[in-house]
């Protein structure tokens, strides 16, 4: 049976925690009332990231975010790191457990990357079957993330937000909205990221992340946006945030940045601007 009992994240800005920030994050947190971790850094056994995440969670309620499950993949799921998860989850007892709707393994082998799905009936029952395996195994409720897209499939049936929709009913998940993923993905396949929005089922989300991307051009010269998490959110993005908030209300809210990480004055602003529209949102 899943445990729908454990105390929610605050609607309050939380960070990708990086252990650089450890001194930053200890001297003046800011408004940030929550830290998330990706699962994969932290299924080692002992040493100085488990001991600083130890200590953290007895200072912020913590999110784990996986990146290695491979939900949509073909092959079934990879039990010795469905295990190792776990084992970090039982110990750390995190508010909040999320997972990309994606895939990144294949025959055995792991790619380094987060790869998308055509979203047809036979997608949805694979997804909503491994989720199932994730949350009896766990335990616990799990967030799905929509993705960053840079391709269409012919076979999809359906929209992205009906099948996000579809997933969450067959399964009990709760899903997590990625703000830039949609800008990014409606950048690159020529749909309103707003009208995306709304359509989104809001009601179920139960966090969201906001993140940096890179800009770049096709072979056809055409405006082509990379989700790296690795500069600050655009204004855009922070627009499509705002709108989300006065249709659904103040949601736990992230600031991704993993790569070129910055100082943390800098990934405490962004934290601060979020604070600002999520205050009247309350």
């Amino acid at each position: 049976m899943l445990d729908h009992s454990r105390q929610s994240l605050p609607a309050r800005p939380g960070v990708g925690y990086k252990p650089q920030h450890f001194p930053g994050l200890m001297a003046d947190p800011g408004v940030v009332g929550w830290l998330e971790i990706h699962a994969e850094n932290y299924m080692g056994e002992g040493g100085r990231p488990l001991a600083q995440l130890r200590y953290l969670a007895e200072r912020f309620p913590i999110s784990v975010h996986g990146v290695g499950l491979s939900i949509g993949g073909e092959g079934r799921l990879d039990r010795d790191h469905l295990d190792r998860l776990r084992q970090l989850c039982g110990w750390l007892n995190p508010v909040s457990f999320s997972e990309h709707l994606a895939w990144s393994t294949h025959d055995g082998a792991y790619l380094n990357d987060l790869l998308p799905l055509p979203y047809t009936s036979a997608t949805l029952a694979r997804v909503a079957n491994h989720i199932d395996e994730v949350q009896t195994v766990l335990g616990r409720r799990m967030l799905l993330e929509n993705p960053s897209t840079y391709v269409a499939f012919a076979e999809t049936a359906m929209a992205e937000t009906d099948f996000l929709t579809e997933i969450a009913n067959r399964t009990g998940c709760g899903l997590l909205l990625d703000v830039n993923n949609v800008y990014v993905s409606g950048t690159n396949q020529k749909y309103d990221p707003r009208a995306y929005l709304d359509a989104f089922p809001l009601h179920l989300v139960g966090e969201i992340h906001l993140g940096g991307h890179d800009e770049d051009r096709d072979d056809h010269g055409r405006r082509l946006l990379i989700d790296s998490h690795g500069a600050e959110v655009v204004d855009p993005v922070w627009a499509l945030y705002a709108h989300v908030l006065v249709k659904g209300g103040p949601r736990p809210t992230l600031i991704e940045w993993d790569n070129d990480v910055p100082e943390w004055p800098v990934l405490a602003a962004e934290a601060a601007r979020a604070a600002r529209l999520l205050e009247p949102a309350k």
